[in-house]
């Protein structure tokens, strides 16, 4: 692969990154900064992409045009949808679906896109698989998994809401931007990873969970993101 572009949503997901790269240039465009040059070796771009789907979509497509990147990796914290995934865990994505889109009115099941031939998104399976080999050596202390990720712009912290998450997707987990990097990434046929550290528990306690456990849920995405880039 030749440049990698990292997504994270907020300043805390991506500040430890830059800090760890050699800073060849920065750029603006749609709000957002890009800082491109080397981690760990590699050409990379490293950019916050604010909150949201539509944020991420955006930055994805500008990491597409103006850096011509080979594969995107969104870094950040999400909420567990299983018991066994537990505060500061990782889950990799299989693929990626958008859990609020909603065309049922015209017949669609819940999270497909009308007239689109896909709506669940799949990670390549040699990314996946490294990740989690990485992940497994740098963070021993933790879980890794692998599964479906589903984004929509929701934090979710009600535990009828995580039911109904399970339930209809089979999810690992819940954010907020995923699935529309995904989508953007198989749009322009380069492939994509999402890599989430678990903060809370997508129910009542999320809140008072993400405050406390975020800074730490970020540690292990540093740490994989770091390896990883070395190694694809």
């Amino acid at each position: 692969m030749k440049i990698i572009g990292i997504i994270g949503a907020m300043e805390e997901e991506v500040n430890i990154l830059k800090d760890k790269m050699e800073i060849e240039s920065v750029s603006q465009k749609a709000s957002m900064e890009f800082y491109k040059g080397k981690l760990c070796g590699r050409e990379v771009v490293i950019v916050r992409s604010g909150i949201g789907k539509v944020n991420a979509a955006i930055c994805t497509q500008i990491l597409v045009d103006d850096y011509e990147v080979s594969a995107v990796i969104n870094t950040g914290v999400a909420g567990s949808l299983k018991n066994e995934i537990n505060i500061g865990d990782i889950v990799l994505s299989n693929d990626a679906i958008q859990h609020d889109m909603d065309a049922t009115g015209f017949g669609y099941e819940v999270g497909v896109i009308p007239r689109m031939e896909q709506s669940t998104f799949v990670a390549e399976e040699k990314l996946v698989a490294v990740a989690k080999e990485v992940c497994e050596e740098v963070n021993p202390d933790i879980n890794t998994f692998v599964g479906r990720v589903v984004s929509g712009d929701q934090f979710i912290s009600d535990r009828e809401k995580k039911e109904w998450l399970v339930s209809t997707f089979k999810a690992y987990c819940t954010e907020m931007e995923g699935a529309s990097i995904a989508q953007a990434a198989y749009l322009n046929n380069i492939p994509f990873l999402i890599i989430r550290a678990i903060s809370d528990k997508a129910d009542h306690s999320a809140e008072m969970d993400y405050s406390e456990f975020e800074a730490k849920a970020i540690e292990h995405t540093v740490k994989l993101v770091s390896e990883l880039v070395k190694r694809i």
